[in-house]
């Protein structure tokens, strides 16, 4: 099986029309293929998302994360984009679902695409990923432990509550939770599933005990190895399902 890939920082049309750094990493095979829109965590467009991009494009995708701060510092550090951004309040709504359009369509304009786009995001990047699949024609979306998805808004944030638009979810949702995390918090986490259950829509929760927030981070403590692997084995089979020519 030939097994290339190439990861690269690229340039993409984001919100507003807007030239915004991404970070691309595709399998070098003819396909066709899905693609997926990587959504950083809050602590921004770092090394270890972009490991999990390269993760994607290991296993058969293209994948693609748009740098969600990139107006706000460019050519700063990780570090000091995120401190940048957090001190703006974050990442408009708007601006979030435009530069996923734009990461959308980069995909879609790739000679081995399929034609079909799904979205993946970490802590704030889960609540994004829940916006972009209800602001946009996904195939599937993940939501990896988002919080303010519902509940209350977070003062001096962007991140306010969007479960009301629940009706309008274009796609299948999975979501991973940690039962120890606080946001969201279990009760939070049934909450959202009441109002997928009475809009009609497709999805799947799995929520981990012994595991708070941001168990996907393999460089934190909050690391756990076995919520991470099964979580990883459910999206990769949730995307083999939705995401597949």
């Amino acid at each position: 099986m030939y097994d290339a890939m190439i990861a690269e920082t690229i340039t993409i049309t984001g919100h507003g029309g807007d030239a915004i750094e991404a970070y691309s990493a595709r399998p070098l095979t003819p396909g066709p293929v899905g693609g997926v829109v990587v959504i950083h965590h809050m602590p921004g467009y770092d090394d270890s998302t972009k490991e999990i991009a390269r993760n994607f494009a290991f296993h058969g995708y293209n994948a693609i994360m748009p740098n969600l701060y990139w107006r706000d510092a460019p050519g700063a550090s990780p570090d000091d984009a995120a401190a940048t951004a957090r001190a703006k309040g974050g990442v408009p709504d708007n601006r979030l679902v435009g530069d996923v359009a734009g990461a959308m369509a980069y995909l879609k304009g790739l000679s081995n695409a399929n034609g079909k786009v799904a979205a993946i995001g970490y802590c704030s990047g889960g609540r994004q990923s829940f916006l972009a699949g209800v602001s946009l024609d996904l195939d599937a979306a993940v939501d990896c432990y988002g919080a303010f998805v519902v509940g209350q808004a977070r003062e001096g944030t962007t991140m306010v509550p969007i479960v009301d638009k629940t009706p309008s979810l274009s796609c299948p949702l999975l979501g991973l939770f940690g039962e120890d995390d606080q946001y969201p918090s279990p009760a939070q986490v049934a909450e959202l599933e009441e109002a997928l259950k009475a809009a009609g829509k497709t999805y799947e929760f799995h929520s981990y005990p012994g595991a708070g927030h941001a168990f996907f981070s393999v460089n934190r403590p909050s690391y756990r190895v076995e919520a991470a692997n099964d979580g990883w084995q459910q999206i990769f089979a949730f995307y083999g399902k939705y995401l597949s020519a």
